[in-house]
């Protein structure tokens, strides 16, 4: 039952038939995760860019400024593999 979860209502002390005790307990399977996934060629693309900011070689947009935040180098490179075609889930979307 990978990836499913299961809900069981357990009754314990019972005194002619009448429950004294309901717990639901849930048991989830450890295996199911719930961040997105991404594909080999993504992160390959977020490897590589990564390098170049720590080169000193990344520029940004337009404006062609350097790039010293880790969060928007990951940024460039999900964006870059996202136009190439890898498997990245949708970016996050602003208010």
């Amino acid at each position: 039952m990978p990836g499913m979860v299961v809900a069981e209502l357990v009754r314990k002390n019972t005194v002619a038939g009448i429950p004294l005790a309901n717990k639901l307990i849930l048991l989830i399977d450890a295996k199911k995760n719930v961040m997105p996934r991404y594909s080999k060629a993504s992160q390959q693309k977020v490897k590589e860019v990564m390098e170049e900011m720590k080169a000193g070689q990344l520029s940004s947009g337009r404006n062609g400024k350097k790039v010293t935040s880790r969060k928007q180098a990951i940024a460039i490179g999900l964006s870059e593999a996202r136009k190439q075609g890898s498997k990245v889930p949708l970016p996050k979307k602003k208010d």
